[in-house]
């Protein structure tokens, strides 16, 4: 049971940073790129690299904290499923230049940044 309440915490505050996040991108940045989506993407999977290192190497933190921060926190904060819509709304609208440009560069961003976040753990 504690995992379940664990999963829901963590899923709640990550889903309210995103939030957060895309309502201050809004005001910070023009609207041609989804900046929000590509930020929490990216953000969240250097995050992963980072909390992965700790919990399953280092043990620096107790196990169930993968049920909190990775599972929940970061199951909601990143949006892959925005990402796929946003994607096919630029190809929809003829824009194939971009919708290729921002899924080359998100999927790059997020695998280095996970990468990247595994390596300053390590």
């Amino acid at each position: 049971m504690l995992q379940y309440l664990l999963v829901a915490l963590g899923g709640a505050l990550g889903s309210v940073s995103r939030f957060a996040i895309g309502r201050a991108s809004f005001h910070w940045f023009d609207h041609s790129w989804p900046w929000a989506t590509f930020a929490v993407n990216s953000l969240g999977s250097f995050a992963i690299g980072l909390i992965y290192v700790l919990i399953t190497e280092r043990s620096a933190m107790h196990a169930d904290s993968r049920y909190l921060l990775m599972v929940g926190f970061l199951g909601a904060f990143t949006t892959f499923s925005t990402f796929a819509l946003e994607t096919v709304a630029m190809l929809e609208g003829g824009r194939w230049g971009l919708a290729l440009g921002y899924v080359l560069a998100t999927l790059v961003s997020c695998i280095l940044g996970c990468g990247l976040g595994m390596l300053v753990m390590r």
